[in-house]
């Protein structure tokens, strides 16, 4: 019998920043970064947490009544997953033949939620996804998402799931993943710029190994995309030297990791936007999971198990009341003897 044969492909995760709450300018810039991974023959490109139309940096720097002057332009250059703009996206992908992963404020109705999709490289949607619970101020501005955004994608290029920022702090969620038998990991970050030596735990370096440890424990590869600060960013969210002093340029430590927690491919310095690039070979999963795979042999289920609730969470659920129901049912009775 045949051995099976295990995809290679080169991936690229990106490090840049966006075109500040400009939707449709941050399209092109995704577009033009795109075309440069497919250049260098990426099969995959993965971009930061909310890349469009960027992360909400004021709400670490002032109180929420001064970020209100930002809320209604951040809404108005959010993503909705049935626009236009979206589509711009997925055509993209499609003319390009990669398949693209990127971070986005989605707007559903009034509320935004830190979303995630993957498209494929025929420009389909794959899946599309809500960061579970938005971190500290983040409640501020997006809401949550469900059981059912804890999903890993069975695809042509392997099972591939996703998570953002701080998501890959939370035990439960990350073993959710694993669970799932995950391959290709995207682990979305918006930058390592903020409150740089004062808040150690929000630093690249902490970050990055959390991205590094996830490799390790899921057996898989990580891609880790990061968003940069740019001068620009800066200028129009700081209005004094204690909030540019809170808020630094730069911040951007894109990585790519493999399930042994390698490092793979060349980075960037932290100021510098661009790709970091790298084949993946997924063969090398089962070598890793052979020692230790915490959902298969290494675990102990008599002792420790995860009860995941993946039913979405509707706000509302329509039903008829129970005199509807049965009404309805002798209508169709009486139909079913007429016709008979």
């Amino acid at each position: 019998m045949p051995s099976k044969t295990h995809p290679k492909l080169t991936v690229a995760a990106v490090q840049a920043a966006p075109v500040f709450m400009d939707i449709d300018a941050t399209i092109d810039k995704t577009i033009a970064l795109m075309k440069q991974a497919a250049a260098q023959g990426a099969t995959l490109v993965a971009f930061p947490e909310t890349w469009i139309p960027g992360y909400p940096w004021w709400i670490w720097l002032n109180t929420p009544a001064a970020g209100m002057r930002f809320v209604q332009r951040y809404f108005d250059n959010s993503l909705s997953i049935d626009s236009a703009e979206f589509k711009r996206l997925a055509d993209a992908a499609h003319a390009l033949k990669v398949w693209l992963s990127f971070g986005f404020s989605e707007r559903d109705g009034g509320s935004l939620y830190i979303a995630q999709a993957l498209i494929d490289d025929q420009g389909q949607i794959v899946t599309t996804r809500r960061k579970l619970k938005p971190t500290h101020v983040e409640r501020t501005v997006f809401g949550d998402g469900d059981g059912s955004d804890l999903t890993v994608a069975d695809t042509a290029i392997g099972q591939v799931g996703m998570l953002n920022c701080w998501e890959h702090l939370q035990p439960l969620s990350k073993y959710a993943l694993y669970a799932q038998h995950e391959q290709i990991h995207i682990g979305a970050w918006p930058s390592f710029s903020l409150y740089t030596g004062a808040a150690y735990a929000l630093s690249g370096e902490v970050n990055n190994h959390v991205s590094q440890v996830y490799a390790v424990e899921g057996g898989c590869f990580v891609l880790a995309p990061c968003g940069v600060v740019s001068k620009d960013m800066q200028d129009v969210l700081c209005t004094d030297d204690m909030q540019r002093q809170l808020l630094q340029t730069g911040g951007g430590f894109a990585r790519i990791y493999g399930p042994d927690g390698s490092p793979l491919g060349q980075n960037l310095p932290e100021g510098e936007e661009g790709l970091v690039i790298a084949e993946i070979d997924l063969s090398l999963i089962s070598l890793s999971k052979s020692v230790a795979d915490p959902v298969g042999h290494y675990a102990r289920p008599d002792v420790a198990r995860l009860l995941l609730n993946k039913t979405p969470g509707h706000r509302v659920v329509s039903h008829m009341p129970v005199g509807a129901v049965v009404d309805d049912l002798a209508s169709a009775a009486s139909a079913s003897a007429a016709v008979a």
